[in-house]
Parts: C-alpha cells; structure tokens; sequence
C-alpha cells in the first residue's frame, strides 16, 4: 500500500511539472559557444577563459545578435587550463582511495573576459544543463559540488557574488578578488599565492640587486590601479622610485583598436627611451600578448634594436601567451625577463595525456575545436557544412610543435593550482562523505534534496585541508582561505626558433626564517644578450660613493640626486647615505671622509724628540746654573759677588735652577701632582727669581742716590730693603697659587675636540682666570724691574748691573709677550712646548744678561775683580 501510494505521488508530481512546463514559455539567453560536459554523480564547474570577442559596440535598442565564429580571438595557451581540470579529474575517479564507487565530472564555461557573459555561465552551473531555468526544482538537477575559477579577480568577483546566495564554494586559481563593505563574505578559497608576498618578492629582489630607478606598466582597470596603489608607498618607503608608469590600454570593440594602437606606440617609446634599465610589468593571464603588441605596432620599427634593452620583471598572473596572429613575431625583447610564477611540479602522466590529446579523442569537449583550428591555423570538418575554406586540419596535428607562447607541454603555474584545486575538492568531498558527524549516510545515487541541503558543509571541510597530490607537494588551505604556496623566480631563455626554456633561479618562500622570504641563485640567471652576460645596474643617478652624501634635486624624485663631499669633521661610509655622520669622539674621519680611525693620543713625552731635546735643555740649563752658583759660592768673599749683594745672587741662582728643572713637570703623561705643581710651581718660582731682580735693581738705584751729600736714602740702603722686596713680592705671588689651589685647582684631561686626529692628555687649569693673573702679576714685576733698570742703566759705575738687568728684561718681557698669541694659537702638546720654551728662554735670558760678565770677569779677568776696579769712577 504504501508503495503504491510513492508511486502515485511521483506521478502526480510528474503531471504538475508537465503542466508547468507547458503554461511557462521561458526566452533562453544565447547559450556561450564554448562548454565540456563530463557528467559524473558530483560535479566541478569550472568558468575558464580561453577566448573573447572582438566585436561593435552594443547600441542597446535591440537584443544583440549571438557572436559569431569569426569574431572569436582564441589565447591558445590557456587551453591548458581546461586540459590540465580534464586530467585532474581522470587521475581522481582512477583511484580507489579518493572518493570510490563514486565518479566526478565537471561542467566548464568561458567567462569570455566579460561580465555578461560570467554571470550566463555561473547560473548555467546552477542550472540544467539542457534548459537554462535558475532556481527552478522541478525532476533532476545537476549536483553541484564547487566551483573552480576565475582567472582573473575580476571575474572571480563575478562569479562569487553568485555562489554566495547558495554558499557553494569557489576555489580560484589566478589572483584574488578585492572585497568590499558590499561582498563582506564570499567563500572563496584562494589556490595561488597571495599578492601580498608577490610584492614582498619583487621588493626584495630589487633591493638584492639595487635597482632603485624602474618602470611600471599595469593594466588600465581596478586590478592595475589596486597593483599600483599598492607598490607605491611600499617601494617609496624602501627607497626605489618609479621612472615612468604606464597602463596597458585594453579593447573590447573593433572600433576602439585604432586608438589603442596610437596609444601603445607613445608607451612604448615610453619605456625604450628611458633610462630605467627594470621595468615591472603587471596585468592579466593574457597582457604579455598586450605587450608585443606595443613594441610591434611602434612607429620606430627598429626600436628595440637601437636602443638599450630592458630586464622585465614579469608578476605571477603574467603568462607568456601570445595570440595566434603573433605566432612568428620575435619576443626576444624578453629574453632574460625574470617572472614570479606559481610553484608547480609536472604531474606523472601529464605529458602523455597532452601528447594524445586532440578533437577526436575527446568527448564533449567544446573548447578543443577553436583552440585546434586557430593554434595550427586550420580549418576542421563540419558536418554541416559541405565546403570546408582553407587549410584542413587533419587532427593529428602535433602539440609539441606549438611555440611556447601558444601552447606548452609541461604545466604551468595556474594549471597547477587548477590541478590541485580539484584534488581539494575530492578530499573535501571524501572527508565530507565518510564524516562520522553525519547523521546518516549520503545517497550518492540519489540526487536528491539531501545532497542540496549538505553541500554547504563543504566549506568546513575545505577551510581545514592538507594532503600530497600526485607531483609530491603538500597542498594546505588554512583557516582563511588561503593555499600556503611559494612562488617561484623563473628566468626566461628565448631562443631564435621563439621557443620558452625557465629556468628556475629562486624562490619566495613564506615561510623561510628569519623574515627573508627571497631565495636566490644570481649566477644563475641568464640576462639579455645586451647586457654582455652583466648583472645590469638601474638607477637614476650614480651612485654617491663614500666620503659624499646625497641631495635631492628639486623637483624630481628621490632616486635623482647630486653628490656633495661631506663637511669637514664627518664621514660617509657607505654608498647613497642620505646624510653625512660625525665620528666618535674617539675616532676622526679619514682623509677621504670614507671612514673614521682611532685619534692616536697626544702629550709632550719623553719618548719624541721634541720632549727629549727641551728635556736635554732644562738638564743642561739646570747644570750651568748649578755651576755658576758654584763659581759664585766658590768666590763669595771676591769683590764682585761682595758688591752684587751675595743672597740676593744666591737666591736668584737658585731660582733659576728650580725654573729650568721647573720645566721637566710639563713634560711626560699628565697625573694629578703633576697638575697640581706645574703652572704653581713656575708661577712662584719664576716671580722669585724676577722678585730678585727687582730687589737687585732697587738696591743699585738707592745705592747710587745714597751716595749723594745729606741724601735722606742713606737709611733705606742696606740687605733688609732687598729681602723685603723679595719676600713681599714673593709671598702676592704664592697668596695667588694658594686661592688657585683651593677655588679650581688645575686637574688631568681629555681634550678630543681641539686637533682632529688626537687625544690630547692636558692639564686642564682649572680656573683660566686665575693662571693669567699669575701670568700678568709676574709680567707687572718684570715691567717694573725694566723700567726701573733703564732708568739707572747709566750710573757712573764700573760695575753697575743696571744695564745687565735692563737687558735681561727686555728679553724676558719679550719672551713672554710672544708667548700669549703663541700659546693660544697652538694645540695639544704643542702648546706645553710652546710655554717650556718660554720658561727656558727667559731662564735664559736671566742667566745669560746678568751673570754672564760677572763669570767672565771671575774666571778669565781676574785681575779685574778687586776693590780699586769697583770703586773707580769713570770720568
């Protein structure tokens, strides 16, 4: 009974579905030229593109006509795209471990580059696929497990907006779709790498080989804008500016290709003209056939032959495609080109499944006719057709003897992603089916409404998948969507017969370490035969070598720049520095500003011979003092010592002795006693000994008055008058020292600044204050003494010293005025020398001036020292 009462609802529903049929007449858009059907009980689709139409322009008055055969463009290349799914799909429903007892198919359109078109094909997946009726449930429908496509993120958008009311996921295998507040969701799973470590890539390996002045060609729509928009801070930021950016113009009606030509032959000129040796070149699947185009339709036909050739930088949704026309154009221009391509691995079996590939041994295959005919440029048999014009195609025609820009043998990177998108699908769906979280079994025969209902838990299963595909790698979709992928750095090698050899020089590797994603084999690239097999150099301004820093010409980028040297007292070490940087203050810059060495350290030693020989000299003054204090001691009871008042004599010899051996604390490693002594030690010793002069002179100036009838002078003439002079004027000079030392006493320092290539080790003063006023107290006794000795320099006296001391004045205040603009204008150990000198000279001049006749007089003129000589009176 209640069989019979299922087989009466089945045919009542039957009858209802008839009926509806018959009520709605339904106007099916104009079905696309291009489809495969594999039927299967889960089923792929897949929106592909291979091919689009050059037609005119819609006027939107009337339903535009269906396009015609002949206004079909084919991009042969891309035909692998769809053999590469084929063949996925074979090697699956081959094996017992993915998804057995159950058969895959697929359902393939092309996008046609276009939106209409795009959306056609996406509600042709969800439809039947002999009446175009979207979401119309009436007998049975196509199970619909996910979508593979598109190539482009435009189209992939497209195609999204779609699938996401019924939450059936896409798998992309070229780049993906930007989102906005309006598409917040879209389940999509990315099988490329991201762009985002594209850029990182291209960044590092103009940065690996410094080229800092390239140029940018993208396509003219939001997918070349969103690519510049995105490099331009982020090659900015790392120093790589643009030397021209260009956008490929793009056509989709006859009428537009004449402007598009004009346009194309000022970009090309664009970029031979420029000095830019790097030139990036952004777009889609098909821009590299855009490419030829520009340089093939130049005004300059010689234009790549006369000018320097260029290092193209290809990214990873780039493929070096060509359209059927350009089958003999030469592409040498991008011989040595470096591309970004989409790791791959051949699959086992791939090769012979192309090799045996051609229109009679495919079932269904809708694109196979028009790539066939268009690639050997033939044309098939038609059935319907009696008169076949042309060539006819045999259809044993050989893929291998395609260029490579129209169709290659071995995979590339977007058929690789395609091959292991349907390989994540099968181990979603094999995961999905044999989950234990199910609440019974799926009836795969049964196509029913239990399958609809399921499906969507499709994404849980794709957002979590890892397995090894067949060429050996491990596929993984993460938790976002996205396929862990590198990408691969590929050399082109064009040969004359324009067939494509990669080579593979490096890799961008996500996950490497250290945050260094670029892999690379530099000496492995072959660059164009221009460049003389030399790593080509690209920048807007020679590069600023050591020892100058940069500056930005006004107005232009930051890449072109002049060179200036660096000031004095800084160093550029490096190439291209922005800015010139001091040394430390231990080092200084060399002679060509390009590094800094150590400062040598500086002080007046005794190991140089400048410090020996005014060591030498103070030991040899000090000796001849101590002899004539000798002489004198040896005949102090003589006249002459008598009448020169004998301690005054002593103790200006005396003082002299300690001024030269005075002259050794200056000399050697500055120590705090050392310090501390020095400048003190001088200050008293030599206002002693000119003390001593000035006692000496006052005496011979009283002495003389004193002999004048009923002088008053008489009573000041004596040895108390000289030693008081002596000690008071002493004792002003040591009160000085003393305030010193106690105030800012003097102390060891380091003196980096004042000569560039030393440290000079000093004695710091302390208080330059108080040294100078120790300088002009002594300078005040010495002008006094001097003037008070000339005045008396003509005293009727045989032995009057007035002359001697005036001398010897005037040699000590000029030793010491000289010392002033001397010591100030020197440096370093050279100023110590400078004040050594000036206390030996003027020790000197003391000696020499004064007790020079005397001992002259004591050693070899004996005769002349005796009371009657004194006291003679000249007439």
């Amino acid at each position: 009974m209640e069989v019979l009462m299922f087989l009466l609802l089945e045919l009542i529903s039957y009858i209802v579905c008839q009926a509806q049929r018959a009520k709605c007449k339904l106007q099916s858009p104009h079905r696309p030229l291009h489809m495969y059907h594999q039927p299967g009980e889960f089923l792929i689709g897949g929106i592909v593109f291979h091919s689009g139409f050059i037609s005119s322009a819609a006027t939107f008055t009337e339903e535009p006509p269906p396009a015609l055969p002949e206004e079909l463009v084919v991009v042969p290349k891309l035909y692998q795209h769809i053999v590469a799914l084929a063949f996925a799909v074979k090697e699956i429903n081959e094996d017992p471990h993915i998804l057995p007892n159950i058969t895959l198919g697929f359902h393939l359109y092309d996008s046609y580059k276009n939106a209409r078109s795009t959306y056609l094909a996406t509600l042709l997946l969800l439809s039947r696929v002999e009446k175009f009726v979207p979401n119309y449930i009436c007998d049975v429908e196509n199970n619909l497990a996910g979508v593979i496509g598109g190539l482009d993120s435009e189209i992939s958008f497209y195609v999204a907006t779609v699938l996401d009311i019924y939450k059936i996921p896409q798998l992309i295998y070229g780049s993906a779709p930007v989102m906005n507040d309006k598409s917040p969701g879209l389940p999509f799973y990315q099988m490329a790498a991201t762009e985002a470590l594209q850029y990182e890539g291209i960044l590092s390996l103009l940065l690996h080989f410094r080229w800092t002045w390239i140029g940018i060609i993208a396509t003219d729509n939001d997918n070349g804008e969103r690519f510049v928009q995105t490099i331009s801070p982020m090659f900015t930021k790392s120093g790589v500016c643009f030397a021209f950016l260009e956008r490929i113009p793009s056509f989709s009606f006859i009428s537009e290709i004449p402007g598009m030509l004009t346009q194309g032959a000022t970009i090309n000129e664009k970029i031979f003209s420029s000095n830019a040796k790097v030139v990036i070149a952004s777009g889609e699947s098909y821009s590299m056939a855009s490419l030829r185009l520009l340089s093939y339709f130049s005004d300059h036909d010689d234009m790549t032959k006369n000018v320097e050739s260029k290092v193209w930088i290809i990214t990873a949704q780039v493929e070096f495609a060509s359209f059927v026309f350009q089958r003999y154009w030469d592409a040498g221009v991008f011989n040595g080109a470096i591309s970004f391509e989409i790791h791959f691995r051949n699959p086992p079996g791939f090769h012979q499944y192309v090799v045996h590939r051609n229109p009679s041994s495919t079932d269904g295959d809708g694109f196979i006719r028009d790539f066939w005919q268009q690639a050997f440029e033939c044309a098939l048999p038609d059935i319907t057709s009696d008169k076949v014009e042309g060539n006819i195609c045999t259809g044993e025609e050989k893929l291998e003897s395609l260029p490579g820009s129209l169709f290659e043998m071995s995979m590339t990177g977007h058929s690789y992603s395609i091959h292991s998108a349907v390989y994540a699908m099968a181990h979603a769906l094999h995961a999905m089916s044999t989950s234990r979280f199910r609440h019974r079994r799926m009836p795969y025969k049964g196509r029913g409404k239990n399958m609809n209902q399921q499906i969507w838990q499709l994404n849980h299963f794709l957002r979590s998948i890892s397995f090894n595909n067949t060429a050996g790698d491990v596929v993984f979709i993460n938790q976002n969507g996205e396929a862990a992928s590198s990408l691969d750095i590929v050399n082109w090698i064009i040969f004359a017969n324009q067939s494509l050899h990669r080579a593979r020089v490096g890799r961008i590797d996500p996950h490497a370490p250290s945050g260094q994603p670029l892999l690379l084999d530099e000496d492995a690239i072959t660059w164009h035969s221009w460049f003389n097999q030399i790593q080509p150099l690209s920048f807007c301004t020679e590069r600023c070598l050591p020892g100058s820093s940069k500056k930005v010409k006004e107005g232009q980028p930051p890449c072109c720049y002049d060179c200036i040297p660096c000031p004095e007292g800084k160093i550029a070490n490096q190439e291209d520095m922005n800015d010139c940087d001091k040394c430390p203050d231990k080092d200084y810059p060399s002679k060509n500003q390009d590094a800094c060495l150590p400062k040598d350290i500086s002080f007046l030693s005794y190991e140089e011979p400048l410090g020996i020989s005014l060591a030498c000299c103070s030991l040899f003054l000090s000796l001849i003092t101590a002899l004539v204090l000798g002489t004198f001691m040896k005949h102090h009871d003589t006249p002459i010592v008598i009448a020169n008042n004998r301690n005054l004599t002593y103790t200006l010899l005396i003082s002299l002795l300690l001024c030269f051996l005075c002259a050794l604390l200056f000399i050697g490693r500055p120590e705090k006693v050392k310090c501390l002594l020095r400048q003190t030690a001088f200050g008293i010793i030599f206002s002693t000994a000119v003390s001593c002069v000035l006692a000496k002179t006052f005496t011979v100036v009283l002495a003389f008055m004193a002999t004048k009838p009923e002088s008053r002078m008489r009573k000041w003439v004596g040895k108390g008058l000289g030693h008081s002079i002596l000690l008071s004027c002493s004792i002003v000079q040591a009160g000085i020292c003393t305030v010193w030392l106690a105030t800012s006493p003097p102390y060891p320092d380091v003196d980096m600044h004042s000569v560039m290539e030393e440290i000079i080790l000093e004695c710091n003063e302390g208080s330059v204050t108080m040294f100078y006023c120790v300088l002009i107290y002594m300078s005040c006794l010495a002008i006094v003494s001097f003037a008070v000795a000339f005045l008396a320099r003509k005293l009727p006296d045989s032995f009057n010293e007035a002359k001697f001391i005036t001398f010897s004045m005037l040699v000590f205040c000029s030793v010491w005025l000289s010392f002033i603009p001397s010591y100030l204008s020197t440096k370093g150990k050279y100023m110590v020398a400078v004040e050594v000198f000036s206390i030996l000279a003027s020790g000197i001049g003391l000696l020499v001036c004064i007790f020079y006749p005397k001992c002259y007089i004591i050693i070899l003129r004996p005769e002349l020292n005796n009371r009657e000589q004194l006291i003679r009176k000249k007439n």
